[in-house]
């Protein structure tokens, strides 16, 4: 007959309970990986609160030592580093996100503690406290979710904490996401004629127009190689995009990376204008020379500065950055001696320029999938809010061009 152990104070113990000669106490069990684990608690009462969690944790799969002991910051590297699909530049901004905006606040947290009032509460915070925008919660949201649910597949936890907690934050009052703004028919005007009058932004007139008349990304219009344009058939390729920032595992911060999806790799035609500033570009180039530098086997690239590299995106920016506001300053001095408003350009940068031309397409084309192909949006929907944005405004000119003509007295 077996002989029930007791602690100090004369309660029956349990299999695999004890109590130390400190008086404390400890369960002792079996894991999933079949390796005995200890647990302690002060007394009885906690301790037993441990093994009812354990036991449970064990019937549903789980793993409560290792539980324990993990972080949110841990579970999201585990993720990471399993995304092999991932192109290196990818992961380098997930990882900015990440390092900025999550591990040494929220990241920080046990696993095992993490709830969803707890994270609907830290992107609020991101929101409300730190003043982040929408965009950098969404994008926070798309890293922390699925490496829950990669928590949830492992056994590590039931349930996934993040889910639905941004659908429930995007029905809010807070949720205001931001609309990336595109320079309206009387904006372009003002902005390229100041371009092409201006004799001292004359070298920035081919870049320039070549975004603006073919809404192509910063990176991909930098990237290109004369050999990309079909000056015959009067055709862009787009197959691979330049981009400059530091990637994980790289001392380089020059790099080139081909399409994420299949919509990305495209074939753009050159209106009139387009077709000219790759004319004006070359021309140039055969006075002042022709772009010498290679990277990562790709050559012979379209848009060099003086020194005979590839253009940067910066270097870009800042020439908008500047154009606008000499535009401005001129304006404003011109529209007080005239005794008018002026017609003052808001600060923007080059992919605006993208947003600009989409925004002409769609207002001068109805078919949303030769839209999508043309700016090589991955999803529809992304076009359609374009779309439905343009139409709004053609609306209230259609309206206003049939006042009169509905009520015919």
């Amino acid at each position: 007959m077996a002989v029930s152990r007791k602690d100090h104070r004369g309660y029956a113990l349990r299999n695999g309970e004890c109590q130390r000669s400190d008086g404390r106490y400890s369960y002792s069990y079996t894991n999933r990986d079949r390796k005995r684990i200890t647990v302690y608690a002060p007394d009885l009462i906690s301790l037993r609160k441990k093994e009812q969690q354990i036991r449970r944790d064990l019937e549903d799969g789980l793993s409560p030592d290792r539980i324990e002991r993990l972080t949110v910051n841990q579970v999201f590297d585990s993720y990471i580093n399993q995304k092999y699909d991932l192109k290196a530049t990818t992961k380098t901004n997930y990882l900015y996100t990440y390092d900025h905006f999550v591990r040494d606040s929220f990241g920080r947290r046990r696993l095992a503690d993490v709830r969803y009032s707890d994270v609907k509460r830290f992107y609020y915070s991101l929101m409300n406290e730190k003043g982040f925008k929408p965009a950098t919660v969404d994008n926070v949201h798309t890293l922390l979710h699925p490496a829950f649910q990669m928590a949830v597949r492992d056994g590590y936890i039931r349930v996934n904490p993040a889910a639905g907690v941004m659908g429930e934050i995007k029905k809010s009052h807070v949720w205001v996401k931001e609309k990336r703004r595109s320079l309206t028919i009387a904006e372009q005007k003002a902005f390229m004629n100041y371009l092409f009058e201006n004799h001292e932004y004359q070298g920035w007139k081919p870049i320039i127009t070549v975004l603006i008349g073919t809404g192509m990304r910063i990176g991909e219009c930098l990237g290109l190689r004369w050999e990309d344009l079909d000056f015959e058939n009067r055709t862009i390729s787009i197959n691979h995009s330049f981009v400059h920032r530091k990637v994980t595992g790289s001392e380089e911060s020059l790099h080139i990376n081909t399409p994420k999806t299949q919509a990305g790799n495209r074939m753009i035609p050159m209106i009139e204008q387009v077709y000219e500033a790759f004319l004006e570009e070359y021309q140039i180039q055969q006075i002042t020379g022709f772009c010498i530098q290679e990277i990562e086997g790709y050559s012979g690239f379209v848009f060099t500065s003086s020194n005979g590299n590839v253009t940067l995106p910066e270097e870009v920016n800042r020439a908008i950055h500047a154009i606008v506001a000499d535009y401005n300053k001129e304006e404003s001095a011109k529209a007080k001696e005239e005794r008018r408003e002026p017609l003052l350009l808001p600060d923007f940068s080059a992919h605006h320029l993208r947003h600009t031309f989409c925004t002409r397409l769609c207002e001068n084309e109805s078919n949303l999938k030769v839209i999508q192909s043309v700016m090589g949006h991955k999803d529809i929907q992304t076009t359609m809010d374009i779309y439905a944005d343009c139409t709004d405004d053609k609306k209230k000119e259609v309206i206003k061009t049939i006042e009169g003509k509905i009520f015919i007295m």
